[in-house]
């Protein structure tokens, strides 16, 4: 009698563990259950990203993000994988206080949502964070270079690392997060050779976005991956699809023929069965 083979998700363990495997780790961000199953074959993990706020919301920022608003895409993300890892971002001001509320927040987001890990911004300032996290059964995906929450203080979102002051204060900040525990972190916008030469000191995984080929992998935002805003495209975004003209196109269509009665069809509709 075989034993059928029980399927188990990509770990954070085997994330970090791709480092120095040449094989690049890949990740696009997911929101809802039927994109997470789109997504789950063709990536090593899923970011539940706070960028949420910006595509699904109509935020100008993901700083109006809420720690219920990431637990409830995170849970209806995990309800639509497989094999991919799932990593959630914690959102602003749910962690940064102190470890002991991040601790208490990342607890209660994987609790709630069954996700293999959290994500966080920040560079040496929240290494003690990310220590403590992990020391208490938290994976933790750092973030440095461009972090978005932190939009505020720096002014703008341009690329990170132009001046030598600001590239030693990221590399020191990958360094220190990378020492805390973090099993891979992710680098932002950030100057090519920079992101290149952080990539090569590290002992984990750097999942670029907008930083350098050379980065061990790489994420983007599904949303911009597929086309979904026609009138904004970051410079380090490829457009894999152009879905924003089809849909507009095809509520078109939709609405000429609902106007004009050709929707719906006899075949669109139930009939009395014939005697």
């Amino acid at each position: 009698m075989s034993v059928p083979t029980i399927q188990r998700r990509k770990t954070t363990g085997q994330i970090r563990a791709m480092k120095g495997s040449g094989q690049p780790v890949v990740s696009l961000t997911a929101y809802t259950t039927p994109v997470a199953r789109l997504f789950d074959p063709h990536v090593d993990f899923l970011l539940v990203g706070d960028s949420v706020g910006m595509v699904f919301y109509g935020f100008k920022s993901s700083l109006e993000v809420t720690l219920d608003m990431m637990i409830a895409h995170g849970a209806a993300v995990m309800r639509g994988v497989e094999k991919s890892c799932v990593i959630v971002d914690m959102p602003f001001g749910t962690y940064q206080e102190s470890p002991e509320q991040a601790f208490r927040n990342a607890a209660r987001m994987m609790v709630e949502t069954g996700c293999d890990g959290v994500k966080l911004e920040g560079g040496e300032e929240m290494a003690e964070t990310i220590h403590f996290m992990t020391q208490r059964g938290i994976p933790v995906l750092g973030h440095i270079g461009l972090t978005p929450q932190s939009i505020n203080a720096f002014g703008s979102y341009s690329s990170r690392g132009r001046t030598d002051a600001e590239a030693k204060a990221i590399m020191s900040g990958a360094q220190a997060i990378e020492e805390a525990g973090a099993f891979a972190y992710v680098i932002e916008a950030t100057q090519e050779p920079l992101a290149k030469a952080i990539t090569e000191a590290s002992g984990v995984p750097t999942i670029g976005i907008g930083a350098s080929v050379h980065c061990d992998g790489q994420v983007l935002v599904a949303d911009d991956m597929l086309g979904l805003f026609s009138d904004f495209k970051p410079k380090f975004v490829k457009h894999y699809a152009s879905l924003a003209p089809q849909i507009a196109s095809a509520a078109e269509t939709y609405a000429a023929e609902v106007r004009s009665r050709a929707f719906p069809a006899v075949e669109h509709t139930y009939q009395p069965k014939k005697s």
